[in-house]
């Protein structure tokens, strides 16, 4: 068993971390309302756009299929330990346990489809985010490494949300659903 010693807690807590942008990210997506909540509902292109300094970092990305892009929720609008996830407005979640923009570091992940690279721009599908947006980071998605076999989904497994590809799957489209559904 580990033992948890206070030693890093203190040397880490009400500590400012700080990390520049990479680059931005170019979508369709202009409200809050009407961005797909999670990029596998929408095959939106988009454009991630890596800044000409961190431009070399790119070498032999165009070999992945996926990519996951790390970045900053600059229009979230507060933090919330609490919120009713888009999927569920019914019962608040704690933040953690949700993919929420208000969080006390909001920092959003992606995956998106690797199209075309050109550059220090790449084509990318499935893109769930406002135009405009600041990277933090890019990974690559490895099969190998990322994929899992059994996995829960906690509380989104009990939801049946088999044919939630089908839906336009924005918060805005999300409320409509949920009232014409009651």
């Amino acid at each position: 068993m580990m033992t948890l010693t206070d030693e890093h807690a203190r040397c880490w807590h009400n500590k400012e971390i700080v990390f520049r942008p990479i680059g931005v990210i170019h979508s369709e997506h202009h409200e809050q309302e009407n961005t797909p909540i999670q990029g596998v509902f929408n095959p939106s292109v988009g454009h991630v756009e890596v800044f000409p300094e961190f431009s070399e970092g790119l070498r032999d990305i165009e070999s992945f299929t996926y990519l996951y892009l790390l970045y900053y929720f600059d229009r979230s609008t507060g933090v919330s330990l609490l919120q009713k996830p888009f999927l569920d407005g019914e019962k608040e979640r704690g933040i953690f346990a949700i993919r929420h923009f208000n969080r006390p570091n909001p920092l959003g992940i992606s995956i998106v489809k690797l199209m075309e690279v050109t550059g220090n721009i790449l084509e990318v599908e499935g893109v769930d985010v406002l135009d405009g947006t600041p990277l933090i980071d890019i990974k690559p998605y490895v099969r190998q490494f990322d994929h899992r076999d059994d996995v829960k989904s906690g509380w989104v497994d009990d939801k049946h949300l088999g044919d939630v590809a089908e839906w336009n799957s924005t918060p805005k489209e999300l409320r409509n659903r949920e009232r014409t559904n009651t």
